[in-house]
């Protein structure tokens, strides 16, 4: 039995500027992200028969690989070379879809790691990276960009660059550990309740991308920009900034934002918030803010004591955690 651990993660600035039809076009993309410590784990066990188990949501039993419908599942192992006689689980740390927090991307990364270990051919985070590119781009014509499944892959507070030549570039985010530790603090993840289905958004984002480039442009620039407010510790230039990026991001498609979310960050704000955004694609998930630690309780009793995730910066990548073989 094998079981990986891969991280989600909360992407800050840049969000939208890794999308093929952007980066290549526009002397590349930037984000700036970190992986947290609530985690996608896939689980793979040998069985005694040529059958495939899959386990999610739903249970799977199928003869061969064509009849896996857990799209992700079967394209990771078609590309690893896995073919029959597993055992497949995933499991989740948060709800799988629909959150924000790039869980798809890390249960692609996940798989790709366990079924390499699976037949003893480990390989480098960075070929992770790219596969899950690969199949989640260029196989299942998902309407993503690429940030998530570096951000998975390589754990870590880092601005990730998607070049033109479709290369990508990680630079990790040397900051203060005081530095870090309050922002950590001072940021807060709220459950909007609503999941949704993001690929109606990225549809809709990624045909507008033309429309938009005066809006992405501005979105990358934001990227240094924050990268320079940490590098100097401040941190509410910081949380400003995000707002910035709020209402720049609800530009790029009808969907981003609903009355609902409108109505809860417009809350938030009141009561103490500098800034924030919606995680992911928008339009339901995880709602950030940028809260100083003091004025944290007043912005929960505006919205009501809603449903908060507690997290931290994770630093490290996309790993084994137990491997046995029998």
């Amino acid at each position: 039995m094998i079981i990986t651990q891969t991280p989600l993660r909360i992407s800050f600035f840049g969000g939208g500027t890794d999308f093929r039809d952007y980066y290549r076009e526009n002397q590349g993309g930037a984000v700036l992200s970190t992986a947290i410590d609530k985690y996608i784990y896939a689980i793979v066990k040998e069985r005694f028969d040529d059958l495939i188990y899959v386990n999610y949501s739903k249970r799977e039993v199928a003869t061969q690989l064509d009849e896996v419908q857990h799209e992700l599942v079967r394209e990771a192992m078609r590309k690893t070379g896995v073919e029959k006689g597993i055992e497949i689980t995933t499991l989740a740390d948060i709800p799988a879809k629909g959150t924000g927090l790039g869980s798809s991307s890390s249960v692609t990364v996940g798989l790709l790691n366990v079924f390499y270990l699976y037949q003893s051919r480990p390989q480098p985070i960075e070929r992770l990276a790219k596969e899950a590119c690969q199949i989640e781009i260029d196989i299942l014509k998902k309407p993503i960009g690429k940030q998530d499944q570096y951000a998975a892959a390589f754990g870590n507070l880092n601005i990730i660059r998607f070049n033109p030549d479709e290369t990508v570039t990680l630079e990790p985010l040397l900051i203060e550990d005081r530095v870090k530790n309050a922002l950590e603090t001072n940021l807060m993840l709220i459950y909007t309740g609503v999941t949704r289905k993001s690929s109606d958004i990225l549809s809709q984002q990624k045909d507008n991308i033309r429309h938009r480039l005066s809006i992405l442009d501005e979105m990358k620039a934001m990227v240094d920009e924050g990268k320079n407010h940490l590098l100097q510790g401040r941190l509410e230039e910081f949380g400003k900034l995000l707002h910035r990026g709020w209402e720049l991001k609800r530009k790029l498609a009808e969907k981003v934002t609903n009355l609902q979310i409108e109505k809860m960050y417009q809350i938030a704000l009141q009561a103490g918030a500098l800034g924030g955004k919606i995680c992911g694609a928008g339009g339901g998930g995880f709602l950030l803010l940028y809260c100083p630690f003091l004025r944290q309780n007043k912005v929960r009793d505006a919205l009501g004591s809603p449903r908060e995730l507690p997290w931290h910066f994770e630093h490290q990548e996309a790993k084994a955690i137990f491997n046995v073989r029998r």
